[in-house]
């Protein structure tokens, strides 16, 4: 949410520049006064709300990548194809990629308490739809309703960072909410596996959406948007047609070369890592012969090498004083170790694990593509520039989920994944190439450097 971050700073720095050139008013007694903003950000109600914002991602990436647990068990029950069960996956992939463009913008409009509470209704309602699944219909249904819902959950988390901390801490916040995420899927996929050999998968989906019934009472009574006179100078700059200033932007972004190719590394690398984590991981393993259980913990150490790798992608760029390198060389050695994953013909348990960790590890890569794409656009783009790589990410997924489904069988054997799933490292080749092909964006230039000069300018 670099957007929100730079509009708080914006309206930070406007208030406190009217505050010097406007005449001093009277003295007012302290206790009218109330809490200066600076106390109220980084509190006790701050933690509060970031702690409920942090929760509810885990909980619909939980439920999200879960879907590759309870997928065979709905399969049958509902007398689906693969090919149904992998379209569904994608439909919800494809919905949230599309909402991502938007969530951002209508955040910074309408605030959090309506819509991230009407965001975690959505993800409750479309759990309890999956609970109730019959057919293709139904679960389509329930796919697209979580995936309106969910386009507020990691948005929104940085979105509530941005306006409740200073913004020194924001990057810190928000990149906690990546690695929870990360650690929710690992720990999920696991727990799903073995609640499902107590309860049906219709218990497990309606407990899933009883959490969420909790969630939506906690977000309605707690989660606001800071009282502050920054945030009211911020509110009160609203202006013009929203969904008109989100096309403008994203044109601009979209003209961007660099933001075009870092959009494509960032796809390749979270796209796959997505369908693997989400589908075709435990699909895969299944097959190799693992049973459900293990087929879980295998999946669960990719998103543990996710939860590892986002954070150091950064730090190894730094270090190289280059973003394209690390991103083609990580992009790369992902291509490498799915593969690995795929045509290893023989693999045993222990080397199975670090092979999905490594899947997950060089998978970081892919947050370099919202650096290089913040650093080649002006502080105002930033936000709208993260939407599209954030946006391709998904939209490739999904396109990673639906196309292998549609060339396997009814009833697919190793192989018959072997022969669907070459996809997945030729697009990492792909994503390697743009990741070549960008420019190193300035370095004396940050995306926090660019967010606070654009909101002082």
């Amino acid at each position: 949410m670099s957007t929100a971050h730079a509009h708080y700073v914006h309206a930070a720095t406007g208030t406190a520049h009217r505050a010097t050139t406007t005449t001093t008013p009277a003295p007012t007694a302290p206790a009218d006064r109330g809490p200066s903003p600076v106390s109220r950000l980084g509190g006790p109600e701050a933690l509060l709300i970031w702690t409920l914002a942090t929760v509810f991602v885990v909980w619909l990436f939980s439920l999200q990548t879960g879907y590759g647990i309870v997928s065979p068990d709905i399969q049958q029950s509902a007398g689906l194809s693969v090919a149904q069960i992998s379209l569904a996956a994608s439909v919800y992939t494809w919905v949230f990629a599309i909402c991502q463009f938007f969530s951002g913008s209508l955040l910074d409009r309408y605030g959090s308490r309506p819509l991230m509470t009407v965001g975690v209704a959505l993800v409750t309602i479309g759990a309890f739809l999956f609970a109730g699944t019959t057919g293709f219909g139904s679960l389509v249904l329930a796919q697209a309703v979580m995936a309106l819902g969910a386009a507020f959950g990691f948005v929104g988390a940085g979105y509530i960072g941005g306006h409740w901390f200073e913004p020194a801490r924001y990057g810190l916040m928000f990149g906690l909410v990546q690695t929870f995420a990360s650690l929710g899927s690992a720990v999920g996929q696991p727990a799903i596996a073995a609640m499902l050999g107590v309860v049906t998968w219709q218990q497990l989906l309606g407990g899933f959406g009883g959490l969420g019934v909790l969630l939506v009472v906690l977000f309605a009574i707690f989660v606001r948007n800071p009282d502050t006179p920054a945030e009211r100078a911020a509110r009160a700059g609203a202006h013009g047609n929203v969904f008109g200033e989100i096309v403008r932007d994203l044109g601009r972004c979209f003209t961007t070369w660099n933001v075009n190719l870092a959009a494509l590394m960032a796809g390749a690398s979270f796209g796959t890592m997505l369908a693997l984590g989400v589908l075709w991981g435990p699909r895969v393993m299944e097959a190799r012969g693992a049973g459900p259980g293990f087929a879980a913990v295998l999946t669960a150490a990719a998103w543990l090498g996710l939860a590892v790798g986002a954070p150091l992608a950064n730090v190894v760029s730094n270090r190289w004083n280059s973003r394209r390198m690390p991103a083609a060389a990580g992009t790369l050695l992902q291509a490498l170790a799915v593969a690995l994953v795929i045509y290893l013909p023989t693999a045993s348990n222990g080397a199975s694990i670090v092979l999905m960790f490594c899947v997950g590890l060089f998978a970081g890569a892919h947050m370099l593509g919202f650096t290089v794409a913040g650093e080649s656009v002006s502080g105002a783009l930033i936000g709208s520039s993260a939407a599209i790589v954030n946006g391709v990410c998904f939209i490739i997924g999904g396109v990673l989920q639906a196309v292998p489904g549609a060339l396997l069988p009814e009833n697919p054997t190793l192989d018959d994944f072997r022969a669907a799933l070459w996809l997945m490292p030729a697009v990492l080749v792909l994503g390697a190439v743009a990741a070549l092909l960008m420019r190193e964006p300035r370095p004396a230039t940050g995306v926090g450097e660019q967010a606070t000069a654009a909101a002082t300018s």
